[in-house]
C-alpha cells in the first residue's frame, strides 16, 4: 500500500491510466507465461481483482478470488470471509495483487493459498514498491501509484478524484489527471 500523506516522507506519484494499466497486465502475462503455468489465477481483493483478472484472461487461465483486508497503512492485513477456492488444490497457482510493497498482504495470501496445498505457488504484481520480492512484476517503482480504479470515488452522487488522493497529489505538485 503505498504511503499516503502525513505518513513518511513524500514520494514522487505515479498517475496510471487505463491504457498503461492495461500494457503492464500484458507485460506482466508474458513474464509469467515464460516461467510459470499457472491453472489458475487468484486475484487479491479488492484492487489485486483487477489485474489478476487481465492476466488470468490473457492467459486463458481459470480465475478467482480472496478477500484480504488491511483498516489502516500501519496494521498489518487480515483474511476476510472469501477465502481462495478450494479447486485450488493440487493446482498450479498465481496470486496476484496491485502492488507489494513490504509483502504483508502476499505473504499473508500465501500462507491461506498454501494451506490448501496447491502443486505450485507463485506470486504476481503490477507494481514492486518496496523491498519485497514477488516471483513476477510489471514495473519497479519508489513511487506512490495512484490507479484508475481506485482515483475517483462516488461522493454525493457524483464522480470525483478521491479526496485523500487528490491532497496527496496536490502535495506531490501535480494536478490530478483527467484520463481514464
Amino acid at each position: 500500500m503505498p504511503q499516503r500523506p502525513g505518513t513518511g516522507p513524500t514520494r514522487d506519484v505515479l498517475q496510471v491510466d487505463w491504457t498503461f494499466f492495461g500494457e503492464l497486465c500484458r507485460g506482466l502475462a508474458l513474464r509469467v507465461a515464460t516461467q510459470f503455468d499457472p491453472e489458475i489465477v487468484v486475484g487479491i481483493a479488492k484492487a489485486g481483482v483487477i489485474p489478476g483478472a487481465v492476466v488470468a484472461s490473457i492467459l486463458q487461465r481459470d480465475f478467482a478470488s480472496m478477500a484480504v483486508t488491511r483498516s489502516r497503512a500501519d496494521v498489518r492485513p487480515t483474511l476476510v470471509t472469501a477465502p481462495p477456492p478450494m479447486s485450488i488444490q493440487d493446482r498450479r497457482v498465481l496470486v496476484v495483487d496491485e502492488t507489494c510493497d513490504s509483502g504483508d498482504t502476499l505473504k499473508l495470501a500465501l500462507a491461506t493459498v498454501r494451506g490448501l496445498r496447491p502443486a505450485a505457488v507463485r506470486t504476481a504484481v503490477s507494481f514492486k514498491t518496496g523491498n519485497y520480492e514477488p516471483d513476477f512484476y510489471a514495473l519497479q517503482s519508489e513511487s506512490a501509484i495512484v490507479l484508475p480504479w481506485d482515483r475517483e470515488v462516488v461522493v454525493n452522487g457524483e464522480l470525483v478524484v478521491r479526496p485523500d488522493y487528490a491532497q496527496w497529489l496536490a502535495a506531490a505538485g501535480q494536478p490530478p489527471s483527467t484520463s481514464r
